[in-house]
């Protein structure tokens, strides 16, 4: 039984389907935005569809645009980060909940975001927004090594360590028709994320996950660990992060996924998005608080009270990707993996014969495994049997 308000979810896909549920449960209608290849996978679960042509922003939001004139939702979602701006527009337009189209605009341009943050004095590394390659390279050479980003993507694509003069000329000749670029001081530390449900500005519920990566020149994501406890001099230097980072974006209502480094001088913003973290974050959140954060984010965008959430963590859980390289011998350990106890779910999507390239972007990796336990030192035992377990056999291609 549905009543009379309908949810405008602008992309869902396959990992947005948990919104979808959510909406259902509380009694509201779902339509969806998306791409026409992903037409087929979504037009069941929901209750009409308006079609993409195209993957810009631009198109993204004609559609929103097109779906919110044949009935006004009562609240927008994004999902992922090139359906933010969409979105955004279309809350800023009808008066709906949303991150605010400021916070949007920066979640979408990693220069943006930059300059913001260099205004108001958040902690972050020295950077350079530019287009010249020359002036490029005179400002990258004294600091090598120095980190290379695209403007606006997701998931560690166009990310790119430069350790040397010889990457950076390599790197400008592969990407010389990408345009702009933001070239930024690598940030040395640990990597965390901060995941909050935001509501009229202030923060509802919060968490700490703990990151590993492939390092290198790409960082893309290998592992996470939501429910990190810190210790409480640290604990009130990301919160201090945290908060002048919401102040910066202007962030309104919705989901942050904020990431950034432990240095030696303390945390720094590596990004911020206010959209839905990929790597299966909200389904730990889930695990880890007891609580569906993607019914929250519905909650919020509806304008709907949302309901006491623990602060504390009732579990622990994890999730590990795999990231092979040549072409597959064998996959061995999935049954066995998959019957340990603390495991909940296992996937992998390379099989003997594929021929797996480079690890540039989490599109690359070749599936995953998410894991839960009662404590933190369960979890981690758990997590290192399925590394040592799971073991994906490959020879150079």
């Amino acid at each position: 039984m549905t009543d009379d308000q309908t949810l405008l979810m602008v992309g869902v896909g396959r990992m947005g389907r948990p919104y979808v549920d959510a909406a259902r449960r509380l009694g509201v209608r779902v339509h969806a935005v998306e791409a026409a290849e992903r037409a087929a996978l979504v037009e069941p679960l929901v209750d009409g569809v308006t079609l993409v042509e195209g993957g810009a922003d631009e198109a993204w939001a004609r559609a929103a645009w097109a779906a919110a004139a044949g009935e006004r939702p009562a609240g927008v979602v994004a999902f992922s980060e090139v359906h933010v701006l969409a979105a955004a527009l279309l809350q800023d337009a009808l008066a709906l909940p949303g991150p605010s189209l400021h916070a949007a605009t920066l979640s979408r341009n990693k220069a943006l975001q930059r300059g913001r943050f260099a205004a108001v004095g958040v902690p972050q590394p020295d950077f350079a927004v530019v287009d010249d390659p020359a002036r490029l390279r005179d400002w990258a050479r004294p600091r090598l090594p120095v980190v290379l980003k695209s403007l606006s993507s997701a998931g560690s694509a166009g990310v790119e360590l430069m350790a040397t003069v010889d990457d950076l000329d390599d790197a400008l000749a592969r990407r010389a028709g990408e345009g702009r670029f933001v070239v930024e001081d690598r940030l040395e530390g640990p990597e965390l994320s901060w995941e909050a449900v935001v509501v009229d500005g202030a923060v509802v519920v919060e968490n700490v996950t703990a990151k590993d990566t492939t390092g290198a020149p790409h960082f893309v994501e290998t592992a996470h660990r939501t429910g990190i406890v810190l210790d409480p001099p640290t604990a009130g230097q990301v919160g201090a992060l945290a908060r002048g980072v919401l102040d910066g974006l202007g962030m309104v209502t919705g989901l942050v996924h904020l990431e950034l480094c432990l240095t030696r001088s303390g945390p720094a913003v590596i990004e911020v998005a206010v959209r839905t973290p990929g790597d299966f974050i909200m389904d730990l959140l889930g695990l880890t608080y007891g609580t569906d954060w993607f019914e929250l984010v519905v909650r919020a965008a509806l304008g709907r009270p949302l309901p006491p959430v623990p602060v504390a963590p009732a579990a622990y859980a994890a999730s590990w990707f795999a990231t092979p390289e040549g072409r597959v011998i064998a996959v061995d350990g999935v049954e066995a993996v998959g019957a340990q106890p603390h495991v909940v779910e296992v996937e992998i999507t390379c099989r003997p014969g594929d021929v797996v390239g480079p690890v540039r972007s989490s599109g690359d990796r070749s599936g995953h495994v998410v894991v839960c336990a009662p404590t933190p030192q369960e979890r981690d035992a758990a997590l290192a049997l399925v590394r040592d377990t799971l073991v994906i056999r490959t020879e150079q291609a």
